[in-house]
């Protein structure tokens, strides 16, 4: 076998380093907490029907990692690639490893992934390369359940009597802040009861083998310490994610961990102003094209793109099983309201019943979102259709021709945004309908102004 060197020591580069990054990842069906289809070789857990393990479905060929203005260079899914039994899964990835060794480029460190070796030859030519190292046909992919992302935050079984806890950590830094003590909890914890943890794929903390018995105390502690439930978390923060990007990182091209949390409070704004206010998605910025957020899975992407500018992307799944796309080059910070409300009254008015964020944006197109917000003109510039207001006029002085039923003849005028509100807000608290309101008080104001001239 062409992956076996019986006359040196592995590994099996022999002599050669492996050109660029090879990630790898393992998980169990359904469960893609470990964003799956973003790595090179990826293991899915196959067991029979008593939990008894029995093999692996294997992908490969995905990688995030590009460069702006350089279009060989590009975000891919992994591809399903074959199932093998559990007794020869090492053989299997020496043979794919090996396959990117002898085929994939060497000569230029922009196209060494593995993904660009199956982007270029094949799936298929992929296939029968590996099992031409391998020795022996591949097996069929074996069917799968639908994907899902989980977090495991909060108290959770670990399967063996004693229990695990999930705390979420706002783009991997932890740190005491205010009443926020994160540091200081961990620590507190580690000294007492020497509990072992685990950084997850989103940058979370799992703190593992606690006895039950030791619950109550712990979460006093979290609790002192201000640890939020998973519950108390806004899910726009909670499903977000950055990377380090300035000052640690020095390939990011503007900020990404430290502007995320006023990102996230502003688009939240913008939800709540469009009347998307208990909506979330899936948000990853990065301050640079290489991905290490994984903003091109994302509902919406942010990658840093110019100081204080960024690339945003749209479509990824809430699961994320899909890539985004990119809709925009460069979006100055500051424009970001600007740039998205139109998006998300679109959303509003055409998703379907209980469609997510990024279905929806992958669903219409990005060339239909282009469209809308090329015709769309903001609320702080013009009403909208959902703010006019329908004024009756009762003494048949209209241009406007009566309804063929006889009546009120309406005409519409258009107040501000804020003025709206206010409006609704009277009416309300007056117990009257909005257009008596707005009624009274233009007669009021035309009054004195007639009383004053």
């Amino acid at each position: 076998m062409l992956t076996i060197f019986h006359d040196k020591e592995e590994p099996i580069y022999g002599d050669h380093y492996m050109p660029r990054k090879f990630k790898c990842s393992v998980t169990v069906p359904g469960d893609n907490s470990v964003d799956l289809y973003s790595q090179d070789l990826s293991l899915v857990v196959i067991t029979d029907g008593s939990g008894e393990l029995q093999g692996f479905n294997v992908f490969a060929g995905g990688g995030l990692g590009r460069t702006h203005n350089k279009e060989e260079t590009f975000a891919r899914i992994a591809d399903e690639i074959c199932y093998v039994a559990k007794d020869d899964v090492y053989d299997l990835v020496k043979a794919i490893v090996a396959t990117q060794r002898d085929c994939g480029d060497r000569t230029d460190r922009r196209h060494a992934r593995l993904k660009y070796l199956i982007n270029d030859k094949g799936v298929e030519w992929f296939r029968d390369k590996v099992a031409e190292y391998f020795g022996k046909p591949l097996a069929p992919f074996k069917p799968l359940p639908e994907w899902n992302y989980f977090d495991f935050l909060g108290w959770q079984e670990q399967g063996d009597g004693k229990l695990f806890f999930g705390i979420s950590i706002d783009n991997g830094r932890i740190k005491d802040e205010g009443s926020f003590q994160l540091k200081t909890a961990l620590r507190e914890i580690v000294q007492q009861y020497n509990l072992p943890m685990l950084a997850t794929p989103h940058q979370n903390l799992l703190i593992y083998d606690i006895s039950p018995e030791l619950k109550p105390t712990i979460q006093g502690i979290l609790d002192r310490c201000g640890i939020q439930s998973e519950s108390a978390i806004d899910p726009l923060v909670r499903y977000a994610m950055a990377c380090p990007a300035l000052p640690t990182c020095g390939l990011a091209i503007t900020e990404s961990e430290r502007v995320i949390p006023s990102i996230l409070e502003r688009i939240r704004a913008s939800l709540v102003k469009v009347g998307l206010e208990n909506e979330h998605f899936v948000v990853r910025m990065t301050g640079c094209p290489n991905g290490c957020a994984r903003p091109y899975m994302a509902e919406l992407g942010f990658v840093g793109s110019a100081p204080e500018s960024y690339q945003i992307w749209l479509g990824g799944s809430p699961d994320q099983t899909r890539l985004a796309k990119p809709i925009e080059e460069k979006v100055p910070v500051n424009d970001l309201e600007a740039f998205l409300e139109p998006i998300f009254v679109f959303f509003k008015q055409k998703r379907q019943a209980s469609e997510s964020f990024g279905d929806f944006c992958h669903r219409v197109g990005l060339e239909s979102i282009r469209q809308f917000v090329t015709n769309y003109q903001s609320t702080d510039s013009m009403i909208t259709e959902i703010n006019e207001l329908d004024v009756a006029s009762n003494n048949g002085d209209s241009d406007d021709k009566a309804p063929a039923s006889g009546g009120k003849v309406r005409r519409r005028i258009s107040v501000r945004d804020e003025i709206y509100n206010e409006l609704k807000d009277e009416a309300a608290r007056q117990g009257k309908p909005i257009t008596q309101v707005a009624t009274e008080a233009i007669s009021t104001y035309l009054k004195k102004i007639k009383e004053a001239g």
